[in-house]
């Protein structure tokens, strides 16, 4: 099969006519659309025909839509994949794409650089912002800055597995120590999720998969007239670029993967999980550290272990009595791990979590508490996260492996440990078949030199990943950003990561070995109750964050 892959997408030029021939070829036999849509194929062979449908259409770039409330500066248009790539003449979806057109001259132009930003369950469509700013300045003269919706979430046609108000609902528990009731609840709860989704997507659910988003990227590089592709990919879209690049190392041009997910095949999926929750433990204490440095201005403790125990009152307390009315243990629990990803939101949960023990619980009831004016997104992109991992990776279905391997991670890792198994438990339910995950690799000479990037202590990729990333794309070079944690670096406020990044857009040059950088300043320790972010601009852009 993977011969037969690769023999397909080294093709994939010449036949890019082959839709064309094959239409006119069967047109005595084909009596209309539900017939051709019958016509099963080999799904590389499917992608080459929807490649070369897109790559004849185009794309119609026009005003966005007034809801997006985007700038005039944008443009939006769809594009066409299919439903299911063994059925290129089958139903098919529209994707959304925005384009900000290169602001240089036409000489320096160097097509299109499209972005995805993961999740899984977010859309990019707002990145072409980032060439308003600095450190996007010169790739945005050189580039059109592509951000587009992959399939299942809005502005494209929307997954959904539940009702947004049962999302919002509040406030809710999660225990740190869940009781065996408590964990028969779960249970029901995460079937009942996955019967939601089968419901809603039918037998078109298993194909809301990474493979297919790496499909879907090669029909929108067609579409865009690009006879090469120029990506960035961050977190799980790290991980999409990575198996474009094993499915269609002929159409890479140049690759960048920033914070990527480890791409081996054994572990995605559950063992990701499990190591995800050990990397937030340790990135939750270096906040905590940081917190109990600035002592003066927050009041929580002088060491790691004291700002941890008024956390865990704070817990305590609001398991009780929530917060507002709407702040329980969950709430908590989903706006601290933000801090445990980014630490741009470190000074904002810290003086929320001093506000509350000094009595004022408001702060954090305005940063905790779920936004009814974003629950049908918040919905969407959980739709599409749990349907993307549950298809992408291997998941046990026994309920004993779940308890026994997460009470022991638990033991080390308690502050996400149990979290990460209630988001992940549909998966156990999920139903089959799913597709084998692929063996991520290129061999030398395949792909040109791509550029990987990771924080050293991210806690929601591992930085492990990165490392096995580079080894199994020949010819990838790594810069890492040294004692840091921030989940996703590229164009953020690192100007050594910057750098090594603009001159590979730029020039196609990567360092000549695997490069450090020192890490980026740390946050400035703010007594207010709503501090703003120290960078409130590209970065939440790129991760597709609402306002804080």
């Amino acid at each position: 099969m993977r011969a037969f892959t690769r023999y397909a997408t080294a093709g994939a030029l010449v036949l890019a006519s082959l839709p064309a021939a094959a239409s006119a070829t069967a047109a005595p036999a084909v009596t209309g659309a539900a017939a051709r849509a019958d016509v099963t194929v080999p799904e590389p062979w499917g992608t080459v025909i929807a490649a070369g449908r897109a790559g004849r259409r185009g794309i119609a770039f026009g005003e966005c839509p007034e809801g997006e409330m985007l700038p005039e500066s944008l443009r939006c248009g769809t594009f066409s994949v299919p439903v299911d790539y063994a059925h290129p003449f089958g139903p098919q979806i529209e994707l959304a794409v925005s384009r900000r057109t290169a602001t240089g001259d036409a000489a320096g132009h160097q097509g299109a650089l499209v972005y995805d930003p993961g999740g899984p369950g977010a859309a990019s469509i707002t990145f072409p912002l980032v060439g308003e700013w600095t450190a996007w300045r010169k790739t945005a003269r050189a580039y059109d800055l592509v951000g587009y919706a992959p399939r299942g979430v809005a502005p494209s046609p929307a997954l959904s597995c539940r009702r947004p108000e049962e999302a919002a609902g509040t406030p809710t528990d999660s225990p740190q120590q869940p009781s065996y009731a408590y964990k028969r609840e779960r249970i029901l709860l995460a079937t009942a999720y996955t019967d939601g989704c089968v419901r809603a997507a039918g037998p078109a659910l298993r194909h809301y998969s990474s493979l297919d988003g790496a499909r879907d990227l090669d029909v929108l590089r067609a579409a865009l007239g690009e006879p090469r592709l120029t990506f960035m990919g961050t977190d799980q879209g790290a991980y999409v670029g990575a198996l474009y690049a094993t499915l269609f190392p002929s159409h890479v041009r140049r690759m960048v993967f920033d914070s990527p997910l480890d791409p081996d095949a054994r572990r995605i999926g559950y063992r990701t999980g499990l190591s995800r929750s050990r990397a937030l433990e340790s990135r939750f204490g270096d906040f905590l550290s940081w917190v109990a440095r600035h002592h003066d201005v927050y009041g929580l403790g002088t060491t790691a272990d004291a700002v941890r125990g008024r956390y865990d009152r704070v817990r305590t307390e609001v398991a009780r009595n929530p917060a507002g009315g709407t702040v329980g243990t969950a709430q908590l629990q989903a706006a601290f791990l933000n801090a445990a990803s980014y630490d741009d939101y470190w000074a904002m949960r810290a003086s929320a979590l001093a506000a509350y023990v000094k009595g004022d619980p408001q702060p954090l009831v305005a940063q905790a508490s779920p936004r009814p004016y974003t629950a049908k997104g918040d919905e969407n992109a959980d739709a599409v996260r749990t349907a993307v991992e549950c298809n992408d990776g291997v998941w046990p279905a026994d309920w004993r492996v779940w308890d026994l391997d997460h009470t022991r991670a638990a033991l080390r890792a308690p502050f996400a440990a149990w979290a990460g198994a209630w988001a992940n438990l549909p998966c156990a339910s999920w139903p089959r078949p799913r597709q084998e995950p692929l063996d991520v690799r290129t061999g030398l000479g395949e792909i040109p030199p791509v550029l990987v990037l990771a924080a050293e202590r991210d806690g929601v990729t591992p930085y492990a990943g990165a490392v096995e990333l580079r080894r199994r794309l020949r010819g990838a070079v790594l810069v890492t950003e040294r004692d840091a944690g921030s989940h996703g670096i590229g164009g953020a406020d690192n100007a050594c990561v910057n750098g090594h990044l603009e001159t590979y857009l730029l020039t196609g040059r990567v360092p000549a070995r695997d490069a450090e950088c020192a890490p980026h300043r740390e946050p400035n320790a703010l007594a207010l109750n709503r501090a703003v972010p120290r960078d409130a601009g590209p970065q939440r852009v790129l991760r597709g964050d609402p306002a804080p």
